[in-house]
């Protein structure tokens, strides 16, 4: 809501933006993408712009690892997010330090494994799981925002932190270690069900894109990745993708724009994945 937005930045002093809001669940993003863009993309525009208008201190961006070589609509909205930051970073005009951060789930959030797998075994199971191979990164709840903030402290505008996650766990693991620790028995009193990937999700994700390298910082869980060097038109290209969005429908052609902005979006397992064929026969 653009006049929300602007009332907000106008009668408050703000120092610090951390900037968390967005639509996550991949599943219904795949089947809004209209919406994901007006909520994720949209909404992300109107804060970033409000900071640099306002001049507030430092904008912090909460990303995802789906943002890194997307292959869902949720993803790709991240990933636009970061692109429209990295776009005004080179401008000297601007005195906001635009900062974007990067990690995986994070374990209680909502919407999460554990609270789902909780309720499932609860209510004496099934626990589903969409494929027995996939992993995910997780973090603690007080860890990702001690990390959001520090990485806010120590930024000076312009980087990509990047959290160490540790090892990707199996979500199979996870479900039967919940199972056990309730003293419950697997398949005998808990089964476990696979229902297939759902639309847009991949067995894993990724922290980094192909191009970026790391920089150690005095945090051994922080590292920041190499600065973007983003095209003009980018920006030029988000605009387009948000007027289209909020004046139509067509789920196709919002799609196909966000390709076009992040040509390595290949979607899996999903509807959008004609679009992936048909650039392909058109090269």
């Amino acid at each position: 809501d653009k006049m929300v937005v602007e009332e907000i930045f106008s009668l408050n002093k703000i120092d610090i933006i951390f900037h968390a809001a967005a639509y996550k669940h991949v599943n219904m993003m795949e089947e809004n993408p209209r919406t994901a863009v007006i909520n994720n993309i949209y909404g992300n525009k109107l804060i970033i712009d409000n900071s640099i208008k306002y001049d507030i201190n430092t904008f912090v961006l909460i990303s995802s690892d789906k943002a890194v070589n997307p292959t869902n609509v949720m993803g790709a909205t991240k990933r636009v997010c970061e692109l429209y930051l990295a776009s005004k970073i080179n401008d000297l005009n601007i005195v906001t330090k635009c900062i974007t951060t990067r990690f995986g789930n994070v374990l209680g959030s909502k919407g999460s494994v554990v609270p789902i797998f909780d309720k499932q075994i609860e209510s004496g199971g099934p626990i589903t799981i969409t494929h027995p191979d996939i992993v995910r990164y997780f973090m603690t709840i007080p860890e990702a925002s001690q990390l959001v903030l520090e990485a806010g402290c120590m930024g000076n505008g312009g980087e990509v932190f990047v959290f160490d996650m540790g090892d990707p766990v199996k979500i199979v693991d996870l479900a039967k270690n919940m199972i056990i620790q309730k003293g419950l028995k697997i398949d005998k009193d808990i089964k476990i069900k696979y229902t297939g990937l759902r639309p847009g999700e991949k067995l894993f994700e990724e922290l980094l894109i192909d191009t970026e390298e790391l920089i150690n910082t005095h945090n051994d869980l922080i590292y920041i990745s190499k600065k973007e060097n983003v095209d003009e038109d980018i920006s030029n290209l988000i605009e387009d993708l948000i007027h289209l969005s909020l004046n139509s429908f067509d789920q196709m052609e919002i799609v196909s724009l966000m390709k076009k902005i992040v040509p390595e979006y290949v979607s899996n397992n999903s509807k959008f994945k004609i679009l992936d064929n048909n650039d392909k026969n058109n090269l």
